[in-house]
């Protein structure tokens, strides 16, 4: 096998992504985003669930996706709630089966909020309150109902759109 790759060794060593031989093509630049706070989401759901992994630092494979960066927790509230779930569900291809894709290329689309650090602070109080929740089995609807009465401020919506919107839940 390498006989046959030292063919293409000029080619190979000139490429960017290398790792520490020019065999090994892929370094992995993002490597370090698994162990920081991320959103995890799958590549192609019908219940369009965001997991935060804040302290797990969980893996994945090529059928899902994370997103990293500041303000992280705000970001996982809202794409987790009835907002972003009434207002963009059709934003996303619908797939045999009613499953929908969430690649990349469709969530850049989606306007979000730029938020300060301590508007990030109520939906991370939040958000790990959900979290703690969860993983004890219990329910979370009134904390979901407190995230979306939060994002409905902060994007200004009328009683009559905070009604039309509701409490969406995708089963």
């Amino acid at each position: 096998m390498k006989n046959h790759l030292n063919h293409f060794e000029p080619k190979l060593s000139k490429r960017a992504d290398q790792g520490e031989t020019q065999y090994n093509l892929r370094n992995c630049a993002y490597m370090d985003d698994f162990f920081r706070p991320k959103i995890i989401y799958p590549n192609m759901t019908k219940y369009l669930p965001f997991f935060y992994d804040d302290e797990v630092h969980y893996f994945h494979n090529d059928k899902s996706f994370h997103i990293t960066g500041d303000l992280i927790e705000y970001l996982v509230c809202f794409l987790n709630s009835s907002l972003f779930k009434f207002c963009f569900i059709d934003n996303f291809p619908e797939l045999q089966g009613g499953t929908r894709e969430l690649r990349k290329i469709f969530l850049d689309k989606i306007p979000v909020l730029k938020i300060t650090t301590k508007q990030n602070a109520v939906f991370e109080k939040l958000i790990k309150e959900i979290k703690k929740c969860k993983s004890q089995n219990f329910g979370t609807k009134e904390l979901e109902i407190e995230v979306d009465k939060n994002l409905f401020e902060l994007y200004g919506l009328t009683v009559e759109e905070k009604n039309i919107i509701g409490f969406v839940e995708i089963l």
